[in-house]
């Protein structure tokens, strides 16, 4: 499997599946075959590195984790 995304303003078919685009907004896991291999080579495509993007998906998850909700105070009892 390779991770692709495509160059921004176009939209790749994925392979058998014409109705089905891989775009700029969002890296895609494809097989690695001579498809998308030549989308590659024809500069519509360009390969992602995805140990980067679970890096970067990696922090927001645990901020999420680490902070977590403030409870909700309660009024003050005149």
């Amino acid at each position: 499997m390779i991770t692709v995304k495509a160059v921004s303003g176009v939209r790749v078919p994925m392979e058998g599946m014409p109705r089905r685009h891989i775009t700029d907004a969002k890296p895609v896991a494809v097989p690695d075959a001579a498809y998308y291999r030549r989308r590659i080579a024809d500069g519509d495509l360009v390969l992602v590195d995805a140990k980067a993007i679970a890096e970067a998906e990696a922090p927001a998850e645990a901020k999420a984790v680490a902070a977590p909700e403030a409870a909700p105070q309660k009024p003050k009892e005149a």
